[in-house]
């Protein structure tokens, strides 16, 4: 008889820009498992999933700017089976010493997990887009 072990599930948080996005994996508690800088580029998705998927599987991702900045990740993330969910930008003021982008990406995270953060993704437009079938949830290759 072989013993199947499963994975737990995680949720990533990922406060997007131009050039880097900062992802956090919080564990199914909200547990902070890391904080880790990625390129904004189609190698730097690959390597932000990779990186999450290490910690289990990835259930579901709150990104912040899914319209703008966080646009590619989006839909890199949805075609992979991630839910993808939009998560506010964090308010300003919150940060004492001025903006923290690890801090911004466990926000999104938790957003995310606990539900405040449950809007469909933008689209470059500012309107809610659709994402493929399939999107909403992970499947398992377990």
């Amino acid at each position: 008889m072989t013993i199947v072990e499963e994975r737990p599930a995680i949720t990533g948080g990922v406060d997007t820009h131009s050039e880097l996005h900062v992802a956090a994996a919080l564990d199914s508690v909200g547990g902070l498992l890391g904080t880790r800088e990625f390129p904004a580029t189609a190698a730097g998705y690959a390597s932000l999933l990779g990186w999450l998927g290490k910690f289990g599987d990835v259930a579901l991702a709150g990104v912040e700017g899914t319209g703008s900045y966080g646009a590619g990740l989006t839909r890199y993330l949805a075609a992979r089976g991630v839910r993808v969910v939009e998560a506010a930008r964090a308010r300003r003021d919150r940060h004492r010493n001025g903006k923290s982008d690890p801090l911004d990406a466990v926000s999104a995270a938790r957003a995310a997990q606990s539900g405040r953060a449950a809007g469909a993704p933008k689209g470059r437009d500012g309107a809610r887009c659709w994402l493929p079938p399939g999107s909403a949830h992970r499947e398992s290759t377990h």
